[in-house]
């Protein structure tokens, strides 16, 4: 029982951080992402960008705050890109991208 409840903690808490995110201002953000990442996320095997379509919201958030802080993940091709947004921008950003198909 404590288990489920857990369960059911954890998923409200996920669905709640996604419905806080404001998926329509993290596709204007993603406006600088779509040189490497594509349109629709598809990725760029030129460019050594991966698909991020089909992502769900909290490994968006989660890589993007390792890039980010370049401890456990580096991208110096990333960073720029990243370095200035707020945990807002990261979580708009991943709710707009977990979107993508």
């Amino acid at each position: 029982m404590k288990t489920l409840l857990a369960v059911f903690a954890l998923s409200s808490l996920i669905s709640a951080q996604s419905l806080a995110a404001d998926a329509a201002r993290g596709q204007t953000l993603y406006k600088t992402c779509i040189q490497c990442h594509g349109a629709n996320g598809e990725g760029n095997e030129a460019m050594k960008a991966p698909r991020i379509a089909g992502q769900h919201d909290w490994y968006i958030i989660s890589s993007v705050q390792q890039f980010k802080a370049g401890v456990e993940r580096k991208n110096p091709t990333m960073l720029p890109f990243i370095k200035n947004l707020s945990n807002t921008d990261i979580e708009d950003l991943a709710a707009y991208i977990s979107t993508l198909k």
